[in-house]
């Protein structure tokens, strides 16, 4: 895969005509998009109801093609297969809680279920198709006895769920596709749920150079900002510089809490 370009502004002018040039065959499936994009725009003000038409969208095509951008299957397995890797190989243990925000069809969510002891996954995410892809993938993959829980969300505010219960909480290619203030309500919120000593592990577009948007799909972050706005909730940001080194495009960021005082004013 190719090397992240940290700098590119995607959604200027001159780099789209660039790319149109070098990649003429991929020009009708973006105009496509921009035709999508405009009309859920028109329809839908409220960025979480809009991305939820997206998904509708996307998954009335195939369940896989709404969680990354229509991969093979083969891919699909092999980033939840990296993600699980990754998570287990940094901190994540069978008896922890974890939250999985965004979980999709359970691309990476069934390994974690079948790692996870019975009743200790919880996945939420704003589509209610895609849930249903996930209730197929745990019939799938013969999961039920490991009890996860699905639950539709409307916003990132966790209300509907405890204070400090979560060992893990998980958000893979869910700010790559939110504005700043879905991600700020996240932060703002995410410490009540966060048990003592418990991370928030995410991935991000990132740029260095100007923060930009791709249509409303595809957000492009400075890692300051983000390390920034969660320092204003008292969560504290690493940058975890060995997930560069794996083939996906996004990079990944782990908050903690900086203290159970900071928590609670974070809250």
């Amino acid at each position: 895969m190719p090397a992240k370009d940290i700098r590119r502004n995607r959604s200027s002018l001159a780099h789209q005509v660039r790319y149109a040039l070098r990649h003429p065959e991929r020009v009708p499936a973006y105009a496509r998009r921009a035709l999508r994009d405009t009309w859920l725009r028109l329809r839908h003000r409220d960025h979480i109801a809009y991305y939820r038409a997206v998904m509708a969208s996307d998954a009335a095509r195939s369940a896989e093609a709404a969680v990354g951008h229509n991969p093979s299957k083969e891919t699909w397995a092999r980033i939840g297969r990296m993600q699980f890797d990754y998570l287990t190989g940094h901190g994540l243990k069978p008896e922890h809680r974890m939250l999985d925000i965004g979980c999709g069809n359970l691309r990476a969510g069934r390994l974690f279920i079948d790692y996870l002891e019975p009743g200790h996954y919880y996945g939420i995410d704003i589509s209610p198709h895609i849930l249903l892809a996930a209730q197929d993938t745990l019939v799938r993959e013969g999961l039920q006895a490991k009890l996860p829980y699905l639950a539709l969300a409307g916003d990132l505010t966790f209300s509907f769920l405890p204070d400090h219960h979560f060992d893990v909480v998980h958000a893979h290619s869910v700010f790559s596709h939110s504005p700043l203030n879905v991600i700020e309500e996240c932060f703002a919120h995410v410490g009540r749920i966060l048990a003592p000593g418990g991370f928030f592990d995410f991935t991000f577009d990132r740029t260095e150079g100007e923060e930009h948007h791709v249509l409303r799909e595809d957000f492009y972050y400075r890692t300051q900002t983000l390390t920034d706005l969660a320092a204003r909730y008292g969560l504290s940001a690493r940058f975890m510089d060995d997930w560069e080194k794996l083939p996906h495009r996004q990079s990944k960021m782990r908050l903690t809490a900086v203290s159970d005082r900071a928590r609670t004013v974070g809250s």
